[in-house]
Parts: structure tokens; sequence; C-alpha cells
């Protein structure tokens, strides 16, 4: 059975290992970047995928051929420029969005939001006119903005429907999971920690006390290690040194999510995942917290279980910052011409 929330690993791996056979027509946007290129990949090698559909202002028709030579079955068509988008989207059953400029060092992912607010509602209008009834995914930062902005452009046309729209916050409780294996010496495909709140520093939160196997840790060291999942983006970003974020660990993140969704998608039972969507739990209207995936995308949301007090702590003092950068992205598109 699944744990509250999915292995790590268990569902990219048998994505890619099974012979079982799904049509589902996957789209990429943002496909020619850092992160959308190895997310491809990925979803290339998936037989959970038939049709790869890959979106980019440049270089898509070179990374579909490329990507066309691999000995799986899902097709691969390459899409560029706006006035291509619209095919690119027809008939998908979900649409993932990595589309966007990475941070640099010294940069937050809020100062992302001009560009990529742009980015993200231009594919949002583009996602609602084409493929209303598709799943959409948005990896491009800031998540805590850009999710509200995709959710008030669907609703500007009449088709939002909040049990399909998702924050990808994946890369946060795959970080969470392979450092506290590291400090206790686990394998990292048996841990799983829920993170919820949002996908920005201190809004990212870990609840250690949820993570199975059950771990503890002294408090300095907990702290330390909150801190560490927290910024754990700027940490590559540091050692990147300019050359852009992190890219292949939020490939593997947005394919693992991916899989996930198309197999509740597929009737598989127990899909969990943690990702940020509108949402009841907590004062704020959009959050991250475990949900169970079903064909209808979010079948049920988990909440936010029983939490530590440094827990619940860390999400009383997140609440600020949320609210701020969901009104954000709302303004954002209500001012929008």
């Amino acid at each position: 059975m699944f744990s509250r929330v999915a292995r790590p690993t268990a569902t990219l791996l048998r994505s890619l290992s099974t012979s079982s056979q799904h049509n589902a027509k996957v789209a990429v946007l943002g496909a020619s970047g850092g992160i959308g290129q190895p997310l491809s990949l990925l979803l290339k090698n998936s037989p959970l995928v038939s049709e790869l559909s890959l979106y980019d202002i440049a270089h898509t028709p070179g990374v579909a051929a490329d990507l066309s030579h691999i000995e799986t079955r899902a097709t691969v068509t390459g899409y560029m420029g706006a006035d291509q988008l619209g095919a690119a989207l027809k008939g998908c059953d979900v649409v993932v969005i990595p589309a966007g400029v990475p941070r640099k060092p010294g940069m937050t992912r809020d100062d992302l939001f001009n560009t990529n607010a742009t980015i993200v509602a231009t594919l949002a209008d583009a996602c609602a006119r084409h493929c209303p009834q598709a799943m959409i995914c948005v990896i491009s930062n800031p998540v805590n903005s850009t999710i509200p902005i995709t959710s008030e452009v669907m609703k500007k046309h009449g088709v939002y429907n909040p049990n399909s729209v998702f924050g990808v916050t994946t890369l946060d409780i795959v970080r969470a999971n392979a450092f506290v294996a590291e400090l206790k010496g686990l394998d990292p495909a048996r841990v799983n920690v829920p993170v919820v709140g949002g996908h920005a520093g201190k809004t990212i939160i870990p609840l250690i006390s949820q993570c199975t196997p059950k771990v503890e840790f002294p408090t300095d060291q907990l702290s330390a290690l909150t801190g560490r999942i927290q910024e754990a983006g700027t940490e590559v970003v540091k050692a990147k040194a300019g050359a852009g974020s992190a890219t292949l660990s939020m490939a593997y993140a947005g394919a693992r999510f991916t899989f996930s969704l198309l197999d509740a998608m597929n009737g598989k039972e127990g899909v969990v995942e943690c990702a940020f969507v509108r949402s009841e739990e907590t004062e704020c209207k959009y959050f991250s917290t475990p949900l169970l995936l079903s064909k209808n995308g979010i079948e049920k949301n988990l909440g936010l279980g029983k939490l530590s007090a440094f827990e619940e702590k860390l999400v009383a003092e997140a609440m600020d910052e949320l609210k701020g950068s969901i009104k954000k992205g709302e303004d954002f598109v209500a001012n929008m011409k």
C-alpha cells in the first residue's frame, strides 16, 4: 500500500520499466529549456505516454527530432512559436509547464515574477482555449504566484477546474527525502517526507514528524535540516555560479509528479503526491498538502495531518508571505489588458 505520501522513486522507475500500455498525450511547454529537455527525455522513456508534444519559442524541431530517435513508443512532435501553440495543445491530457527564465545568483524566485508571470498567463490562456479539460502542471517559478495566475486565467475563460491545476512542488519532497536519508543512512527510495505550504523559502514546510520511516533529530539539527530543504534551490543556483538553477533534479521531480498523475488517471488507486493547489485546508486560498489523485485529478485533499509544535510555528510564519504571493498573482491577471 501507499503511505500518505507517494514513494519517491517507485512511480518513476515503474513508469520507465513497466510493459503496460496506456495512451496519453502530454505537452511540455518550454521543452527546449534546461528543465524542458531532460523532462521531455524522461517522458519519452515512459510507456505511460503515447504522444509527446513539445513546444517552445526556439529549437523545438531539433529537440523533437533528437528524442524521436529513441526506441520507445511515444511519438514526438515539435512546435515552435506562438502560431503553433494551439496545435501543440490540441487533444492533450496533461500539460506540463517548465517555461520561463531561471534564477541567477542573488535572485529569489519572486524576482522572476515579471518575466514568468507573462509567460505563464499566455500559456494558461492557450490551454483554456485549446485543451480546457487537460491536467495543468506548472513548474515555472514563482509557483506561489503562477498557480493563482493560471487559475485566474482559466476562470476568465469559464473553464477553471480546481481539481486539475497543480503547482509542482515535488522537488521539495525529493530533496527532503534525499537529505533525511543522507543524515540517517537510509535508502532514499524508502523515505517519504511530506512537504506542505508553498514553493519558496520559508513557505516550504517539511513535515519531518510525519516522515516514514519515523526519524528523530535534535532541535538544532532539525532546524538546520529544515533550513537546507527550504534553501536547497539556492544551494544549486550558487553551485552553478550563474549557469542556471536546478534543472536535472527538477526534471526528475516533474516527471515523478506527471507519472503519478498519469497512473491515477489510468485508474491506479492510492496515488498520493503533494502539490500547490486551491485549498480550504488553511487560511490561504492555495496551499500544498498531500493529495489523493484519481482520473479526475484531485480526488481528496488529505490535509496537514498532525503537526509538531515546531511545524505549527513554521506554518504560521509562512502565511503572510504566501498570502502576498497569491495576491500578487491574482492582481497580475486582474490588471491584464
